[in-house]
């Protein structure tokens, strides 16, 4: 008696969590969309701006390093020159200047990364961080349930049909918002 009344009451608690569900909402009454975040961050012109920006101030941080390094490979070779023409004794002795101005140029070059690294992590960071708010504006004025993301790195969709990829429309967007906030600029 006691299991039949067990089996009877997990049945009406599985009948019950079943009716509940489904009062919910059913799941065709929901819009859903996605968005390819590669394709967007490589077709995103503020984006490709950000990564031009620091491509650029890359190139010109590395010709400043680059002039030292060609100063250096010179006394590098005076100093074989030397060393071979003076001696053991006197390469020991004038080779720890050498190495020294070796390792500065060394952490000058991980200094000059780790900077590049940290400015384009912040100024990606809040463009992704503005990218979200938006889709998220953009998926309530569209008045979608869920908009999912898929790409390279994070992908949450396995399949999709080609129907709820909202991405194209994401970009152009975006690309007419930045486009008309750096017309404002301008006019600043």
């Amino acid at each position: 008696m006691k299991k039949l009344t067990l089996i009877l009451a997990l049945s009406l608690l599985f009948i019950s969590c079943n009716k509940s569900n489904e009062s919910v909402a059913p799941s065709k009454d929901f819009k859903t969309a996605y968005v390819d975040t590669s394709k967007l961050m490589e077709e995103y012109q503020k984006a490709k701006d950000i990564e031009k920006k620091y491509k650029d101030k890359s190139d010109q941080m590395g010709k400043e390093l680059q002039a030292e390094v060609a100063k250096f490979k010179s006394e590098a070779a005076n100093f074989q020159k030397n060393a071979q023409a003076n001696g053991q004794a006197w390469a020991q002795a004038n080779g720890a200047r050498l190495q020294k101005k070796e390792q500065e140029l060394s952490y000058a070059q991980d200094a000059m990364l780790r900077q590049l690294q940290e400015e384009s992590g912040v100024e990606m960071d809040s463009l992704v961080s503005n990218v979200k708010k938006y889709i998220k504006k953009y998926g309530k004025e569209k008045g979608y349930d869920y908009v999912f993301a898929s790409g390279d790195t994070n992908v949450s969709i396995l399949y999709a049909k080609d129907q709820y990829d909202i991405t194209k429309e994401v970009i152009k967007l975006l690309n007419e918002e930045y486009a008309s906030d750096e017309k404002k600029e301008i006019k600043k």
